[in-house]
């Protein structure tokens, strides 16, 4: 665990139950927040409205709203996050895998982190997130020291601390682990979350983060109050 020194943090907050957490996380350590949510072009769009809902209850110093948007248009056709033309899946498949996703978001953190003098990034990556490659810890522990050697005069002048790059998964956390410790912070405010891939009315309650957001409040032992339009519990297939 890194230790509180009374500095800053950066936090990548989607808008989900995860960054949400993580960011309530560093909150109740007496870190100044200082947020970044991206528009990467996502169908499911509306989590940037959870987001900034979520920064101005934690009461975040600066949240930014970042359009790379562009990234859509190099995507193509290959993802489903961004394809409005493809079926969501229920289930874990490569479609759902924004390429470096993680990489690009954490670069463009750390710069931040930098500028303002920052010692923690952190995302919401979780050990449960394994089938994704740009979330496993090994990933940003040498992301985290390819972008420290990218300003290591400076680091090494004093200019700016070296910045560490944080998550549940580093700190060898599950989703589930992760939610039971935001919801005794953010309680109630758990469920402005949004996890759902797409913008409906309600979270669908059907594609693949949704069935995972609902298999972490079972596992979790908390109460799932969120509304879906499709309600049915989780279930193991």
């Amino acid at each position: 665990m890194v230790e509180h020194s009374g500095n800053k943090a950066v936090i990548i907050v989607s808008g989900g139950l995860d960054s949400s957490g993580v960011a309530a996380f560093w909150k109740e350590k007496g870190y100044s927040l200082y947020l970044l949510t991206f528009n990467y072009g996502q169908r499911g769009a509306k989590e940037i409205e959870s987001a900034l809902r979520i920064g101005k209850h934690l009461g975040a110093v600066e949240h930014k709203t970042l359009d790379i948007s562009f990234l859509k248009e190099l995507y193509g056709s290959s993802n489903v996050l961004t394809d409005e033309s493809r079926e969501m899946p229920s289930r874990f498949e490569r479609s759902i895998v924004v390429p470096i996703r993680n990489a690009i978001f954490l670069s463009i953190a750390t710069a931040y982190a930098f500028a303002i003098k920052a010692e923690i990034v952190a995302y919401g990556a979780h050990l449960s997130d394994q089938p994704y490659p740009d979330c496993r810890p090994g990933f940003a522990k040498l992301l985290a020291e390819a972008l420290n050697l990218g300003d290591i005069d400076a680091i090494e002048s004093k200019s700016h601390p070296r910045v560490n790059i944080w998550s549940p998964a580093i700190e060898g956390l599950t989703k589930e682990e992760m939610l039971k410790i935001s919801f005794n912070i953010l309680r109630s405010r758990i469920y402005e979350t949004w996890s759902c891939y797409l913008s409906g009315e309600k979270q669908c309650g059907r594609c693949e983060s949704c069935l995972n957001r609902k298999k972490a409040f079972r596992l979790a032992a908390i109460p799932d109050m969120t509304e879906y339009s499709f309600s049915e519990p989780f279930t193991e297939s």
